[in-house]
């Protein structure tokens, strides 16, 4: 945007209140309430002895100094370096990177009074923004609130966008139709704390009519961070209709509320869907969050500096965010946005992409299992290793490690984050009894589908009981056995006949089925206080050896297809997995039907990152080498199982 400050004033004969902000652009109105700004000035409020000002307030910064592209080869230390003194030097180069605010006070006096309001105005630059087709008499409707972008080499690879607003949303869909955009990746949710931040511009199902453009829901697809939406789009023409286009909406939806996603792993699977689905053809790849500036900025650089890792072996993230500025000012809004940039390329620059498609797996598989001479299995222990070198963040265990806590604990190194840690009810009169030894972990679809915990101990049964009932699980999993040469493993929570108590609560066995692998218990929970009661479906697994893993991947493949039948019958509410410590065999099996359910719905798999994720959100998820080769196994016996690869459609 052009930085020189023009002047204001109000149109008398059709009561047009404008902004010029260079010679060649002029704001009307109705281009302020495009803003997405939520306050402008009411013209038809306005008296004829009202006066209007406008000040522009640049903000200083030190754009004398600069910042060198960086070796992929020393990215590793940067980061580091960046990262230090709670990310410092982030901040630095961040605030070094912004462009000069633009800031508009506005003020008018009424009577005796006199009024101000000041806002920050993020508007499509005129030498970038794209204009529509104006419509017949309306002079003002060659506007929307987007701006082209470049990729790294493409140039107009982008449109960064607002998200609309109910009275864009035909704008919307007109750019989306005169550009010939095929893709639109959602940055934001349709409301965050409360607050709305874009409106919601396509139909849950049937069709919908936004000005000229029909949209009709082809197909939908909800995973754990992303949500796939497929649409027909037609443009109806005065004359006839056209002929309808596919355009699919990739709406992330794991950004919080606030700060930057916890992980870049979500994001960066989202950019390469995003890539895989864009069609050579296509026009621009729409992207929006609310403003059209912070989560884009984010976005388009993350994918652009990918790009440039390849093409040069060196990224230029400073280089590139002020290049693109200049397209829309104020992308990238935060310095953890600007670090999340940085913290995504690492996680990109250090393990790559780990993603397979099943046909590739035998493979895959052939060059983990090469051996030397020695019988070591190089590749599969080095993958591994990768794993183990993740650091352990104790810093966010604090619950667990409180003293009242650590006996609750059945081993002191596998202990919940505090971030995802399964919160239970305190009880009136007693500090700490909100902890159990248990973590939330995400499914292929849901966010918190798994908890995976500890077996009982005797002093934890209650506990354990109340986690399952407060949060209202039907499918417990359990992969150990009660003893494993000759020590305890896990308290036994379920009466052998009968019914026990466990303090509020009572558990009835009401069957007991011995499977191929596994034992099916169908047992009755009573909460006593309130008289209600829960069927509990009880899933044991007699397949895992006390040393090693199991022989064979088949039993572990009918145990998930059975969680997930009960699943799907009980209204897929959190399940409850443990072995004995909730780490080494829970990971194994939550990485499996996590893995088994993406080979199932989109013939890829991704081992390695999946085990990472767990990792993440629980230590020590999938423990040891031969439980990580087994992941592998068990989705190779799947795979030879259902030879045909139309069974994974």
């Amino acid at each position: 945007m052009t930085k020189r400050l023009g002047t204001t004033f109000l149109n008398k004969p059709n009561q047009m209140f404008c902004i010029e902000l260079h010679s060649t652009t002029h704001l009307t109105y109705r281009q302020l309430l495009n803003t997405n700004l939520g306050w402008v000035i009411n013209p038809l409020s306005l008296l004829p002895t009202e006066q209007q000002t406008v000040v522009l307030l640049p903000r200083s910064s030190s754009a004398s100094k600069t910042y060198l592209p960086i070796p992929v080869d020393h990215l590793e230390e940067e980061y580091r370096l960046r990262s230090a003194d709670d990310g410092k030097l982030f901040r630095e180069e961040y605030n070094v990177s912004r462009p000069t605010s633009i800031l508009f006070i506005f003020s008018w006096k009424l009577d005796y009074y006199i009024f101000a309001k000041f806002v920050v105005l993020f508007i499509a630059d005129d030498h970038s923004r794209v204009v529509l087709t104006e419509l017949e008499g309306n002079p003002c409707s060659d506007y929307v609130n987007a701006s082209y972008i470049d990729g790294f080499t493409e140039k107009n690879k982008f449109i960064g966008a607002q998200g609309p607003k109910e009275d864009t949303v035909a704008d919307f869909w007109r750019m989306i139709w005169e550009q010939k955009v095929s893709t639109v990746v959602m940055l934001t949710n349709l409301k965050e704390r409360k607050e709305d931040k874009c409106y919601q511009y396509w139909p849950d199902q049937g069709c919908w009519t936004y000005g000229n453009v029909r949209v009709a829901v082809d197909d939908f697809t909800v995973l754990v961070d992303y949500t796939i939406r497929k649409f027909c789009v037609q443009y109806q023409a005065s004359d006839a209709a056209k002929t309808p286009r596919l355009v699919t909406q990739l709406h992330f939806t794991s950004w919080p509320d606030f700060g930057v996603p916890f992980s870049p792993i979500g994001m960066l699977k989202f950019l390469k869907k995003v890539k895989s689905v864009n069609p050579d053809f296509a026009g621009p790849i729409v992207v929006h969050c609310s403003a059209g500036v912070g989560r884009t900025g984010t976005f388009i650089v993350i994918d652009a500096m990918i790009e440039m890792m390849h093409a040069e072996q060196k990224i230029d993230v400073f280089g590139f965010v002020s290049k693109i500025r200049e397209q829309r000012s104020q992308l990238i809004q935060t310095d953890m946005q600007y670090s999340f940039i940085y913290q995504a390329l690492l996680e990109y620059y250090l393990y790559g992409d780990t993603e397979l498609d099943v046909s590739s797996l035998e493979g895959h598989l052939q060059k983990l299992h090469n051996t030397f001479n020695d019988g070591d299995r190089i590749g599969l222990e080095e993958e591994f290793k990768k794993l183990t070198n993740m650091r352990i963040m104790k810093e966010n265990m604090r619950t667990g490690n409180l003293p009242a806590n650590m006996k609750k604990n059945r081993v002191l190194q596998i202990i919940p984050y505090d971030f995802n840690r399964v919160i239970l009810s305190m009880r009136r009169g007693q500090e700490y009894t909100d902890y159990v030894n248990a973590s939330f972990i995400d499914g292929y679809r849901h966010k918190d589908y798994y908890i995976a915990t500890q077996g009982p101990l005797q002093h934890t049964v209650e506990d354990f009981w109340r986690m399952v009932w407060e949060w209202k699980c039907h499918s417990i999993v359990m992969l150990t056995e009660l003893q494993e040469r000759e020590q305890d493993k896990c308290f036994q929570y379920w009466p052998t006949e009968d019914s026990v108590s466990y303090g509020d609560y009572t558990v009835e066995l009401k069957g007991d089925t011995l499977c191929e692998t596994f034992s099916l218990r169908d047992l009755v929970l009573t909460f006593v206080p309130e008289k209600q009661t829960r069927m509990i479906r009880h899933f044991h697994f007699h397949g895992w050896p006390e040393i090693g893993i199991p022989a064979e991947g088949k039993g572990m493949i009918d145990i998930i297809a059975a969680v997930q039948k009960q699943q799907q019958q009980s209204g897929n509410h959190p399940i409850v997995v443990h072995c004995s410590a909730g780490a080494g065999r829970t990971g194994t099996f939550i990485a499996l039907s996590n893995i088994l359910e993406r080979v199932k719905a989109e013939g890829l798999l991704d081992v390695f990152q999946t085990v990472k994720s767990l990792r993440m959100q629980r230590p020590h998820m999938v423990q040891t080498v031969e439980q990580y080769d087994f992941c592998y196994r068990v989705v190779q016996d799947f795979v030879d199982i259902f030879s045909d690869y139309a069974n994974f459609k």
